[in-house]
């Protein structure tokens, strides 16, 4: 009886000395200006009310225009307001920081088994693998390809119709191309197998993480699923067609797929089917909404300017008149689309096609007198001041 006693009279002493040690530990650090909100829902109301650009106007106003703190999602999160926050983040990725996305976005996306994990542990892709697989001698093979595949859009898609709507359609175009190079996949019903679901997750995993029918959370959940489960099958599927054929002759000429299949750890060991669903994902997601969003504005600024649009039309017309009817364009042909390039960016500098990311901090840091402690998130925003630093650090480049 007299143990039991004892326990529980440390327990609630233990507990608030553990509160006061912390406590202490917080004060001690110049934590960045702002609130956690309500208890347990932080500020997740004020940021559905307010909307995001609204939500962070009034934060960066009201606490810091460097960096204020928050609480969303459930995470301690540190908002990066300025170019010189966003170059900081930057300047120290892997280093400080590593990548982030909230639960609810890999609880849409991933198998429930890699929930928890952290997304360094989710994308197991060697960081040397991606960077060969995007070397311009990669890349030069694509080219064509994507010609193809864009004239055959447009044939499809626009020529016929007197009026189009450039956003769902770059959308259509930018997934094709990535199935294709991706997996090889060109049936347009194998391709629809993945875009309807994968359509739902895109425009349901950052809305309000409500897991109740009817609402478009629920629906990302539902769509992720489904295209969890059709990824499965075409890597099963691709899978035994490798063990049949030459290893080398696959992983030279095939898709990235076939090349991810080969790859092994530093103990030999191939990636599980799940592992390479997962990071098929991440660079679905990567490669999808913001792709497209840029197509749309560079498309956008050339209706709306008809002086530019008629030193594209120029540069590109020159380039095309020393084409063959039907030959495809090269990396070279790329090259040469100076002036195009140049809207291209300007395009991308007045609307940046993704307005910021999570990365997590894996030691304490320090920014402009701030301590930001192990484990909370960040965010960095795209603001007008820091695309016009980044337009003229592209200019200068």
């Amino acid at each position: 009886m007299i143990s039991y006693l004892l326990a529980l009279l440390l327990l609630p002493l233990s507990l608030t000395f553990i509160f006061f040690l912390r406590n202490r530990d917080s004060n001690s650090k110049k934590l960045p200006p702002g609130t956690s909100g309500w208890p347990l829902l932080g500020e997740n109301i004020e940021l559905a009310l307010l909307g995001p650009e609204k939500f962070l106007k009034n934060r960066t106003e009201k606490y810091s225009p460097h960096v204020f703190q928050t609480l969303i999602m459930g995470e301690k999160l540190a908002v990066f307001c300025g170019a010189q926050g966003n170059k900081f983040l930057f300047s120290n990725e892997n280093k400080l920081l590593t990548s982030w996305w909230p639960k609810s976005m890999k609880k849409a996306l991933l198998f429930p088994e890699f929930a928890e994990s952290s997304l360094k542990d989710v994308l197991t892709l060697q960081r040397g693998f991606l960077q060969d697989i995007l070397k311009p001698e990669a890349l030069k093979q694509y080219i064509p390809i994507m010609d193809a595949m864009a004239r055959e859009h447009l044939d499809e898609n626009w020529i016929p119709n007197g009026v189009v709507k450039v956003f769902p359609l770059s959308k259509k175009y930018t997934f094709d191309l990535a199935c294709r190079l991706f997996m090889s996949l060109v049936n347009p019903e194998e391709i629809k197998r993945l875009a309807d679901p994968f359509t739902l997750v895109t425009n349901g995993m950052f809305s309000m993480p409500i897991d109740l029918p009817g609402t478009a959370y629920n629906r990302a959940i539902k769509g992720g699923k489904m295209v969890r489960d059709e990824l499965m099958r075409i890597i099963s599927q691709r899978r035994k067609e490798l063990q049949m054929e030459n290893k080398e002759t696959i992983a030279g000429g095939r898709d990235l797929l076939s090349k991810i299949l080969l790859v092994t750890d530093e103990n030999g060991r191939f990636m599980s089917e799940m592992e390479i669903s997962n990071n098929i994902i991440g660079m679905l997601v990567a490669s999808f909404e913001t792709t497209s969003s840029a197509v749309t504005s560079v498309l956008k600024y050339l209706a709306e300017l008809p002086h530019v649009y008629d030193q594209v039309y120029k540069e590109q017309m020159a380039i095309a008149k020393l084409k063959g009817e039907d030959e495809l364009l090269t990396w070279e042909d790329i090259e040469k689309m100076k002036y195009s390039w140049n809207v291209v960016r300007e395009s991308l500098r007045l609307t940046p096609p993704a307005q910021g990311a999570f990365r997590e901090t894996i030691t304490d840091c320090t920014y402009a007198g701030f301590t930001i402690p192990k484990g909370w998130k960040t965010f960095w925003r795209c603001s007008w001041t820091i695309l016009v630093l980044w337009g003229i650090h592209l200019m200068s480049a």
